[in-house]
């Protein structure tokens, strides 16, 4: 059943408008859960993951281990967290990619425009 005339409910278009989505909206489809102690203290569900956010990995062979995002790879759909990494053949380490909805955001990385965008949320901030 279609809900509405101007968004399209083909697969193969929706596909498309992912796969080829500018970096603005991909921001935004990167979004994670916050932890429960941050949803009763901001009163929203989820944000946008930004760099210097504290996140939790939980699912995936790096279940429950925690970190600093260092770098959001919009153009690969992906985070990288300080300390999740793996050992390369020739010794070197290399950062791990892990899908914005595996983590939960369990410390916010605050300023004024976030902070703003919490508040235009309908949430409260302190």
């Amino acid at each position: 059943m279609k809900f509405s005339r101007d968004v399209t409910s083909s697969r193969r278009k929706q596909r498309k408008a992912h796969f080829a989505a500018p970096s603005s909206v991909r921001r935004t489809l990167m979004s994670a859960p916050l932890s429960k102690e941050l949803r009763e203290q901001y009163k929203i569900r989820s944000l946008p993951i930004r760099r210097e956010d504290q996140v939790t990995i939980v699912r995936g062979s790096n279940k429950g281990r925690e970190g600093k995002v260092s770098s959001v790879y919009r153009k690969k759909w992906i985070l990288q967290i300080e300390r999740v990494t793996r050992e390369k053949a020739n010794g070197a380490t290399v950062p791990v990619g892990v899908d914005a909805s595996k983590v939960v955001i369990s410390k916010l990385h605050l300023d004024k425009d976030r902070k703003a965008l919490i508040v235009r949320k309908g949430g409260k901030v302190e």
